[in-house]
C-alpha cells in the first residue's frame, strides 16, 4: 500500500517549549488516520508543520511525493486543510465561497461551475447553494468548509476538530459525508477529535499524542485489547495521556 503521509522524527520546538518531539508514523493512501490527545499535547502543531504552515525544527516529513521543508509549494496544491476556526465567509453564499476558493486552486474557468456543484452536493448542501451562509447552522458550515477544501480533489484532507460544538446529528452528517470522500475519491484523511466514538466510527488506525511525544499508535481494536478485555478507546485515551507524576 502506497504511504500518504510520512513523518520522521518530526519536531517543533519554541525558545521554552519542545511542543512536537521526536514523532514518527506514516498514514497509508486511501485510509483514516487519526491523531488523538490533550489539549496542548502537540495535534494541532503537528498537523501545521504537515501543511507547511509551520516550519520543521528537525526530523522530516512527506506528504504524498513531496517533501514537506523542500517542496512546500507541491505539498499546498495536493492538500486540503479544514482548521479548528471558522474559515468560511458567513456574509457569502455558498457558492460566492466555493467560487473565491476555485479562483484560487487556480481550477480553470471553464470546470469552476461543474466543480462547485459536484463539491456541494457531495456535502448535501445543493439546496442551500445560494443562502448566505450565515443562516446555516453548525453543521451545514463545517461542511461547506470541508466542500472548500475538497474543491480541487487533493490527495490527502487535514481536518482539525471537525466536529466540535456540533450537535450529534450533525456530527453523523459530517461523518457520513468524510466516509463518502474516501469512498468516491480514495482521500487520505488525517483528523484531529477529542471525541473517542468519532475515532472509533471513523479511523482505520489512531495515534496518541502526550506532551509531545507519541504514547501510542495502531488500530482503535488493537488498542482497546491491549489495554484490557472490553475497554473502549475512552479508556485508551485515559490511560495514554495521563499525565505522569
Amino acid at each position: 500500500m502506497q504511504t500518504a503521509i510520512r513523518a520522521q522524527d518530526l519536531t517543533k520546538s519554541f525558545p521554552h517549549k519542545l511542543a512536537v518531539d521526536h514523532v514518527t508514523f506514516s498514514v497509508e493512501q486511501g485510509s483514516v488516520f487519526g491523531l488523538l490527545g490533550r489539549n496542548g499535547a502537540g495535534k494541532s502543531c503537528t498537523i501545521k508543520m504537515l501543511t507547511t504552515l509551520s516550519p520543521i525544527s528537525s526530523g522530516s516529513a512527506s506528504v504524498g511525493d513531496y517533501d514537506v521543508s523542500s517542496q512546500p509549494v507541491d505539498v499546498r496544491r495536493s492538500i486540503g486543510y479544514v482548521p479548528q476556526l471558522a474559515s468560511a465567509d458567513i456574509d457569502l453564499t455558498a457558492y460566492e465561497n466555493l467560487l473565491i476558493s476555485a479562483k484560487l486552486y487556480c481550477i480553470p474557468r471553464t470546470e469552476r461551475r461543474e466543480r462547485i456543484r459536484e463539491a456541494l452536493s457531495l456535502m448535501g448542501l445543493e439546496k442551500s447553494v445560494d443562502l448566505l451562509a450565515r443562516s446555516y447552522s453548525g453543521g451545514m458550515l463545517r461542511r461547506l468548509e470541508i466542500a472548500q477544501a475538497m474543491l480541487h480533489h487533493p490527495r490527502v484532507l487535514f481536518l482539525d476538530e471537525p466536529t466540535v460544538g456540533l450537535d450529534p446529528l450533525a456530527r453523523h452528517a459530517v461523518w457520513t459525508r468524510i466516509g463518502e470522500l474516501r469512498t468516491r475519491f480514495g482521500t487520505t484523511i488525517l483528523l484531529t477529535t477529542h471525541y473517542m466514538d468519532e475515532a472509533t466510527e471513523l479511523c482505520d488506525h489512531v495515534a496518541f499524542l502526550r506532551d509531545g511525544k507519541l504514547a501510542g499508535i495502531g488500530t482503535p481494536a488493537e488498542l482497546c485489547a491491549a489495554l484490557r478485555p472490553g475497554a473502549t478507546l475512552d479508556d485508551v485515551f485515559i490511560a495514554l495521556t495521563r499525565t505522569q507524576a
